[in-house]
């Protein structure tokens, strides 16, 4: 154990729980508000690194204003994914959902594969580093987190000020009570779908910044979201981004204590453990 690694890859690891738990919120808001456990998550992840790559090198859009195209595209694509796989099993037996989202799952992993192949792809961008010391923090991480706190935010604000949100909260927490106060639920949690769709793919629009992917990346960070919802309640979006920012902060500080190989496997223990002994996770469930 190098103690003079620790501090760097404890920071490391923090800021990227961050992104970690932007993912996350989206597969818990949809479960929040209609009970459906999204498996369509990873690669609609996978979309968001692609829809700034094809952005970037094919039209010459920054990467970063990429992210705005990857929140309109994932809410559209949400909503459709709602209307066409889930409306009409949505109060059929959880596991009609999951068939029904695992089915989006393969086809959009099908067709990426036709269109882009498997290969690895990575975005060329350097924004400078800030080093103190031992410590070199990357601007790529440093906006990273600062567009997944402003998008936690607005999420936030969102839910809790405006008439839409408090709606959408409405309808989650007893959909027939809605229904006669004059609420669409049905366009409540079309919309629903389409943000917790659209934050994924936001999710996976930064992580595109920072790493290297294919079309079978999303698949690593939809464990890690199922992983996080679990840390921080089911249905808590708050809870999603302080269980991201745990795992991250968890995964910065065991790659100096352990192999890197075995970091997965430290994730599914956590994983198993809050089940056990914290199945609320730290926050509560909220419906």
């Amino acid at each position: 154990m190098s103690l003079d690694a620790l501090l760097p890859s404890s920071i490391d690891g923090l800021m990227l729980g961050f992104v970690y738990g932007l993912a996350a919120m989206g597969l818990t808001l949809i479960f929040g508000v209609m009970k459906v456990i999204n498996l369509a998550h990873g690669p609609v992840i996978a979309l968001g690194m692609f829809t700034v790559l094809v952005l970037s090198q094919s039209l010459g859009v920054n990467p970063y204003l990429g992210l705005i195209a990857a929140v309109v595209l994932g809410l559209a694509f949400g909503v459709v994914m709602y209307f066409v796989a889930v409306d009409r099993v949505i109060n059929a037996p959880e596991l009609t959902t999951l068939l029904a989202t695992f089915s989006v799952n393969l086809m959009v992993i099908g067709i990426a594969t036709v269109v882009f192949t498997t290969s690895p792809r990575a975005l060329d961008i350097d924004l400078g580093a800030f080093r103190s010391g031992a410590v070199t923090v990357l601007g790529t991480r440093v906006v990273a987190v600062v567009v997944a706190i402003v998008a936690a935010a607005a999420l936030y604000g969102f839910l809790f000020r405006t008439r839409t949100g408090k709606s959408i909260r409405a309808v989650a927490n007893n959909r027939s009570a809605a229904e006669l106060m004059g609420i669409d639920s049905r366009r409540m949690l079309a919309l629903s779908f389409g943000i917790g769709t659209s934050l994924a793919m936001l999710s996976g629009a930064l992580l595109s910044t920072l790493f290297s992917f294919t079309v079978l990346s999303g698949t690593t960070y939809e464990v890690k979201s199922f992983v996080i919802v679990v840390l921080g309640g089911l249905g808590n979006p708050t809870g999603a981004l302080l269980g991201g920012i745990i795992l991250g902060l968890l995964e910065g500080v065991s790659t100096v204590v352990m192999p890197v190989a075995w970091v997965p496997i430290f994730e599914y223990v956590i994983f198993v453990a809050i089940l056990l002994l914290k199945p609320d996770g730290l926050l509560g469930s909220r419906g």
